[in-house]
């Protein structure tokens, strides 16, 4: 019954970032929001994780497995509030803080190494300063930190579920 628990929670966590991609396209299709460079970043991350949960779910694995697919799912939710936070902090920024000088998309990003490619990334853009949307007094950052809190923790949830599922008397299977 355990496995069985598992695995829906590895759906729901899927069932959640399958939701939060569809408001983010919904953003940018329905509304006409353009991402900036750190909004791609989070959607990586964002599919990433539905990704890696999807394949825990339809897997299926015996307790490691279930351990080191939770465990990568954390990491990935991280990374995304990470790079959601990132923004937000380019957005609280005056504007004579402001000065970048980021290349546009024909730039030939495979002549860089990884370290400058991720400083480049986390630099952030011009776009990423502005706020073009917001709803609640939330921006789309500050809404995507609150969706990778949630996803932190249906994961973290889950690493807690593997680590103690072997406490649990052998009658309290059938709960």
């Amino acid at each position: 019954m355990f496995l069985a628990g598992s695995r829906f929670g590895f759906f729901l966590a899927f069932l959640a970032g399958t939701l939060v991609m569809g408001g983010a396209l919904y953003l940018q299709y329905g509304s006409g929001l353009k991402p900036c460079s750190l909004c791609l970043v989070q959607r990586f991350f964002l599919l990433a994780f539905c990704l890696v949960n999807l394949v825990a779910y339809v897997h299926g694995p015996q307790r490691f497995g279930l351990r080191c697919y939770s465990i990568a799912s954390t990491l990935l939710a991280l990374g995304g509030a990470a790079s959601a936070l990132r923004q937000m902090k380019l957005q609280l920024l005056p504007p004579e803080q402001l000065m970048f000088c980021q290349p546009d998309l024909t730039f030939p990003w495979h002549d860089l190494t990884p370290g400058e490619l991720f400083s480049m990334i986390y630099k952030g853009g011009e776009d990423c300063t502005h706020i073009h949307w917001s709803v609640f007094d939330l921006s789309a950052p500050e809404l995507s930190v609150l969706a990778f809190t949630g996803l932190l923790v249906l994961s973290i949830f889950q690493i807690f579920r593997t680590d103690h599922g072997d406490k649990l008397p052998p009658d309290c299977d059938a709960v």
